[in-house]
């Protein structure tokens, strides 16, 4: 007999330190001591369950055996014809199956029994309890108790942190190993591989950081949590729990472009008439986004109005740059012009403004500088008149060139003939 006040104790403290509930653990010692039973007073093949009373301790035993008919077995030409082919049978998918009495219960005789159960269904008969177990069925009653733990605890796990795919989390730095992070976000290590960690930042055990949970996967060796600082993501998670007016909805985050440790721009708009979307997301003195940003080792944050006006919202992306003139062309392109002064602040270093911009607004932006715009619509004004000019030139050019050529060539002399000279000899 169980001193069932000290066990009940101990399934409540089992239940509370792997977070499985008492009745999962209770069911998981009842299937070890099934086990058990067999294991000294079953034979191969059977099928038996366990039942305990949680009030008095005591246990009581069933064994179930599937109800068969003649349709559902292998005649023996067809069992031969298994061994012959190395087949095995599959009572799972509600094949036929090979008769063993400690497991299967012909029709005829489960119906002496009970009237109404039918093929394919249970029937369960009483056995005879014991208290006795020997050294081999207590050990497998032990393995199947903490296989059980373990499988409950991982399906736990599991659906636990499925649920929170998409959410943010808080982690401890564990360990390091290579160049994935292990972070304790409570009943189970994340990995935060390399691809997901911020360019720059450095981790080191015991620290603590908020984490974008990215995946959930169900492994061999049990769930994995993968997880993230480099996702767009997370910066709406942080403004959620910095903003309340994010959280409420009255405020939304409409677009997110992301380099992760270096800049990020948000555009946001107000659902409600009267809150302002980049005032509340930055907060009184900028508390608000200030915190985000220590959150995330000073990456800078640029909170932008979004419009459903492209070209207004174009313009609003190029920020902190003052747009003059937003031009929209076809394919998705856009040119826009800003002030000479301000069109490296546009660009930004090595682009990064621009390329935000684009990937904020989703349009190829080309960014001029207004004596550029000027210069270039000109030239293109004057680019004919310029060739007609230089067309008419050459043509009058060349038409002087052959009057000279003309005007110039003096006529060849007659050459003296030979009797001339010899006239001329003879006056002589």
């Amino acid at each position: 007999m169980i001193e069932i006040r000290d066990f009940i104790s101990a399934v409540h403290q089992i239940s509370e330190e792997k977070g499985i509930s008492a009745e999962k653990v209770f069911e998981t010692i009842e299937q070890a001591i099934a086990a058990a039973y067999k294991k000294d007073y079953g034979e191969k093949g059977q099928i038996i369950k366990a039942k305990l009373d949680t009030q008095s301790g005591a246990v009581k035993f069933w064994q179930v055996k599937i109800v068969v008919d003649q349709d559902s077995l292998y005649s023996e030409e067809e069992i031969e014809d298994l061994k012959d082919k190395n087949k095995e049978e599959d009572e799972a998918d509600g094949k036929k199956v090979k008769f063993n009495p400690e497991k299967h219960i012909m029709l005829d005789e489960a119906k002496k029994i009970d009237e109404k159960i039918k093929v394919g269904e249970e029937l369960e008969t009483f056995l005879e309890s014991k208290e006795d177990y020997g050294r081999i069925a207590a050990q497998t009653a032990k393995q199947v108790i903490m296989q059980k733990l373990r499988e409950a605890e991982r399906e736990n796990v599991l659906s636990e942190y499925k649920d929170k795919e998409g959410e943010i989390l808080s982690g401890i730095v564990q360990r390091i190993e290579g160049r994935n992070i292990f972070l304790d976000i409570g009943k189970t290590l994340g990995v935060l591989p390399k691809e997901e960690q911020v360019a720059g930042e450095f981790y080191r055990p015991g620290q603590r950081l908020k984490v974008f949970v990215i995946q959930v996967e169900d492994t061999p060796k049990g769930p994995r949590v993968f997880l993230s600082r480099a996702y767009p993501k997370l910066i709406s998670k942080l403004f959620e729990l910095e903003v309340p007016e994010i959280a409420d909805g009255q405020v939304e985050i409409k677009a997110i472009a992301r380099e992760a440790g270096s800049r990020t721009k948000i555009a946001v708009t107000s659902n409600t008439e009267g809150i302002d979307p980049i005032g509340a997301s930055v907060g009184q003195r900028g508390t608000r986004v200030q915190a985000i940003i220590n959150e995330l080792g000073g990456e800078k944050i640029d909170i932008i109005e979004w419009s459903d006006d492209p070209a207004k919202f174009i313009s609003n992306s190029l920020s902190p740059a003052k747009v003059l003139e937003v031009e929209l062309m076809p394919k998705n392109k856009v040119v826009c012009i800003v002030p000479e002064d301000q069109l490296s602040l546009a660009i930004g270093k090595d682009g990064q403004n621009v390329r935000l911009a684009a990937k904020l607004t989703g349009w190829k932006i080309d960014v001029r500088g207004q004596e550029q715009k000027e210069t270039g619509d000109e030239t293109q004004e004057e680019v004919g008149e310029k060739t007609e000019e230089k067309t008419e030139t050459s043509e009058i050019s060349e038409e002087k060139k052959v009057k000279k050529s003309v005007k110039t060539k003096k006529p060849a002399k007659p050459k003296k003939t030979k009797e001339k000279n010899t006239k001329e000899e003879q006056e002589n």
